[in-house]
């Protein structure tokens, strides 16, 4: 099980590390074995967002998303985005761009540091609205008790994380983007367009894949009341449940292809920070992307251990401190908009919040005598915390 899922991986490694110290030495072996530290470590609280997404999916699309998926993140986010990012601000080519990058690797750095205040903005407010619905969404199982049952109670409030974005938005846009440390000057209106670029990401493309996974919902209700089982084979696909106890509704056609399409932006999103990052590390965006590569590789086999082992149905507040940890990682994207914020503060953030859910979830098992037991009854139960 475990190199069925983190084969690639290892041999990414081994391959990744092996390529860095043959055209870079050992010191580009360090960097890069540092880079896929700080990508694993920022980008955890990632793969347990994207198990609860992709347990959804059938194994055709669980499949694209660690193949196309990790192309995409590997080189769309770690090494054609910065490219892109820098061809944009400073209105040059992509080639003009490219050559930067490798022959005057200060200037370009400095190119992509100063589009850090739009960058933040947008994935700032994008992960805002992802922790902000899951925190106004009424659940059964709650974790942090005393502040999810007023949240999911205020939720019933049509668009209220909208509204809370959106405020969040223009207190930033009027504090922190008004003397930034990237780029220097006021980026008010920039970090004010970004973030509604960011909001407007999230409704359409969260909204689009909602439409047709409720729509897929409807029409196999509407089988059931029939007596039919058979599926519409464009549509969906009965595949294996993730502990193995019994066939689930894995989502294909248009609801996984938006679905696939949410979690690349969620992933975009969350190799915001890692990319700014890196240039701390280093200003080569070929020991970047390898280096981040490897990270994300790690990030995409965890994601499926997680599907593949029901460690989401196991330990039922890992959701939660996950999404904590997506809140938390907003409000310091944001906040990086003007101060300078370490990395590794970003990721010891989401790995406590997530070993602490972790923790929780053990002591609610144990509790109701169902330690790790997948079978066991979900009866709705509070930590109490």
């Amino acid at each position: 099980m475990l190199l069925k899922t983190f084969g690639w991986s290892f041999a990414v490694t081994v391959a990744g590390l092996a390529a860095a110290g043959v055209f870079w030495g050992w010191q580009g072996l360090a960097i890069v074995g540092i880079l896929s530290i700080l990508e694993i470590s920022v980008s955890f609280d990632n793969a347990v967002i994207n198990a609860g997404i992709l347990r959804k999916m059938n194994a055709f699309w669980q499949k694209i998303f660690l193949t196309v998926g990790i192309l995409i993140a590997v080189f769309g986010m770690r090494l054609v985005f910065p490219v892109v990012i820098v061809a944009i601000t400073a209105k040059l080519g992509p080639i003009e761009a490219v050559k930067l990058a490798i022959n005057d690797k200060a200037h370009y750095q400095e190119l992509v540091t100063s589009a850090h205040p739009a960058i933040a903005a947008f994935g700032g407010i994008f992960l805002l609205m992802i922790f902000l619905d899951f925190l106004f969404e009424e659940r059964d199982h709650k974790w942090l008790a005393w502040i999810e049952k007023p949240m999911a109670k205020m939720g019933k409030l049509d668009m209220l994380s909208v509204i809370v974005a959106l405020v969040v938005l223009l207190v930033t846009a009027m504090t922190v983007a008004t003397n930034v440390a990237h780029g220097g000057g006021d980026k008010t209106g920039t970090v004010l367009l970004a973030g509604v670029a960011g909001l407007i990401t999230y409704l359409v493309v969260g909204g689009i894949s909602g439409y047709f996974e409720d729509k897929l919902e409807e029409d196999e209700d509407g089988e059931e009341g029939e007596g039919g089982d058979e599926g519409t084979a464009g549509e969906k696909a009965a595949v294996p449940a993730a502990n193995g106890t019994g066939a689930a509704l894995g989502l294909a056609g248009k609801a996984a292809f938006f679905l696939f399409l949410y979690l690349e932006v969620i992933d975009a999103s969350f190799s915001f920070d890692g990319v700014i990052g890196a240039f701390a590390i280093t200003n080569d965006i070929f020991m970047m992307a390898l280096g981040l590569g490897i990270g994300a590789m790690y990030i995409r086999s965890l994601t499926v251990f997680l599907v593949r082992k029901g460690t989401l149905d196991d330990y039922v507040y890992l959701e939660h401190g996950a999404h904590y940890a997506i809140g938390a990682l907003a409000v310091i994207l944001l906040a990086t908009i003007k101060y300078e914020i370490s990395e590794v503060v970003t990721g010891l953030v989401g790995v406590v919040l997530i070993g602490l859910s972790f923790a929780s979830s053990v002591i609610r098992n144990r509790r109701e005598g169902k330690p790790g037991d997948p079978t066991g009854a979900k009866a709705e139960v509070t930590s109490g915390v």
